[in-house]
């Protein structure tokens, strides 16, 4: 089995690598071009939504650190 890994970057974008599929809203599938690792952005800025750009750069502070969730209701 294939695994997909997903990395949430401090002050940047979400680094995903693997194996996956991205739709949009309607089932569409968005052609990856083979790509086995991309970022998709968090901060809003981008032109290539929601693929990242690198346009976060100096502007979109997170530090981002793992927590438990609260548990589910």
């Amino acid at each position: 089995m294939a695994s997909t890994k997903i990395t949430v970057n401090s002050n940047g974008s979400i680094k995903i690598e693997g194996d996956m599929e991205i739709v949009d809203k309607n089932g569409n599938i968005y052609d990856l071009g083979g790509r086995e690792v991309i970022s998709m952005c968090r901060c809003g800025m981008s032109k290539n939504k929601p693929f990242c750009d690198g346009s976060h750069k100096g502007h979109f502070e997170h530090e981002a650190v793992a927590f438990a969730l609260p548990p589910k209701k």
